[in-house]
């Protein structure tokens, strides 16, 4: 496990030279292991800048998500290749992104459940997702199907508005005894999207999904739910506010989502508005910059050192040292925000914003993993006196997210291709994990 940023190893866990501290309490055998569980709609993303008519030629609702028949897909593949639209063509899929980014941060496993095609040819989309993705992902619990994957078109207009046509191939046949007990032993995490339970009558995903949930509950593993679009939600909000309620531990979305969920078209308010459903909420709010809300106890929350920032919560941030719980595990829960402006002021120029929330989660991801894995390593360490979700600061795990999504942000692609580097600019280590 590569721990969030940059550290003097030789204080933390030393690989050549164990800690002779450790030796003299007992606490040098065997290191702990964890990993990330993830489904997903195994699909490729398939990005081009395409003219307003080309939507309105295939009944395209403009910035909507539609699914599209195969016979469908393949007409538009072959347009946009003939007329050379295509800007990439990469692995996809909001919890594969997920995953890949966590595997490159952490350096660390995770393990990936869905369908792969049982027969795959080169420059197929079984191959494009298979090269694409990294090696520390485990492929090997995918279950093999007789047919393609999905394909999923952001057809990206002048104006910058991205239209989703998805192509389901056979992503959505994932049966629950698919599904293994083993895998959520060590796991610091299950992460799925709102897309599982957005099936035809008949798919087997969404029963998939629930067993999953079911099986990570009964183990203590935290639901990790990213909302998708503002579509998936608004056509059944009621049903995701109930969902998230009985199954979900953190939610994470962009400001659209949150609107459709909570009704709140302020980030922060519908950050607020949400908390009553769960535990750890992470918004992304393009160029506002991203929130993070959840919940500590009120004789752990820490204040601030950075200035206290209006909004529709006065001084919202002045506990954003604190490190958050689950609202149960509280005596006395206490509501804790905190907020970072995009790094940098964000890109120069955005090729394209796809990927960037699943960056963000990744990074947060990474930093709870980190927690358990310390946790495993160190038992009677300090960071462990109460439950915590993650293992930096609310305030530290915004710093962190905001740099990963800025990756994906100056890239084509929506997954990380490289990791981080490894020092702030005119930040030493003291300073940046002082929190």
């Amino acid at each position: 496990m590569r721990f969030p940023g940059r550290r003097k190893h030789k204080h933390y866990f030393p690989v050549h030279a164990r800690d002779p501290l450790f030796q003299a309490v007992g606490l040098d055998g065997p290191a702990a292991r964890t990993h990330v569980v993830g489904i997903d709609q195994t699909l490729v993303d398939i990005d081009a800048r395409v003219p307003d008519e080309l939507l309105a030629r295939y009944a395209l609702p403009r910035g909507a998500s539609t699914v599209i028949p195969n016979d469908l897909a393949a007409r538009l593949y072959d347009e946009l290749l003939a007329d050379k639209l295509i800007s990439y063509e990469f692995a996809g899929g909001t919890v594969g992104n997920t995953l890949h980014n966590y595997s490159l941060l952490a350096d660390d496993g995770a393990i990936l459940l869905g369908v792969m095609s049982e027969e795959i040819r080169l420059g197929t989309s079984g191959y494009r997702y298979l090269s694409n993705t990294s090696s520390r992902v485990n492929l090997d619990h995918l279950q093999p199907v007789d047919g393609p994957i999905g394909r999923c078109f952001a057809l990206v207009t002048p104006d910058g508005e991205r239209t989703f046509a998805i192509s389901e191939g056979k992503m959505n046949a994932l049966r629950p005894e698919s599904i293994p007990n083993a895998v959520f032993a060590d796991a610091s995490a299950l992460v799925i999207s709102a897309y599982l339970m957005r099936c035809k009558p008949g798919d087997p995903m969404p029963d998939a999904t629930l067993r999953a949930v079911t099986l990570a509950h009964e183990h203590g593993v935290p639901v990790v739910l990213t909302l998708g679009t503002k579509f998936v939600i608004a056509e059944r909000a009621e049903f995701w506010r109930s969902f998230i309620t009985e199954h979900v531990d953190l939610v994470a979305m962009n400001e659209e989502e949150g609107e459709a969920l909570t009704g709140e078209t302020d980030p922060l308010l519908a950050c607020e508005r949400a908390l009553e459903l769960t535990d750890l909420v992470l918004c992304t709010a393009g160029p506002t910059g991203l929130y993070l809300a959840g919940y500590t106890d009120d004789q752990l929350k820490r204040e601030t050192r950075y200035p206290l920032l209006p909004g529709a919560i006065p001084e919202f941030n002045r506990y954003e040292f604190s490190r958050p719980m689950k609202r149960a595990g509280c005596t006395t829960p206490v509501k804790v925000f905190a907020h970072i402006s995009p790094y940098h002021g964000g890109p120069a120029q955005i090729t394209s914003t796809n990927g960037a929330g699943d960056a963000a989660l990744s990074a947060l991801l990474h930093d709870m993993a980190a927690n358990r894995y310390h946790q495993g390593r160190v038992p009677n360490s300090s960071k462990h006196v109460r439950d915590f979700l993650t293992y930096s600061s609310m305030s530290q795990v915004c710093r962190y997210a905001n740099r990963v999504s800025y990756e994906v942000l100056v890239q084509a692609a929506p997954r990380l291709t490289r990791g981080l580097p490894q020092r702030e600019e005119g930040l030493d280590d003291e300073a940046y994990w002082a929190h």
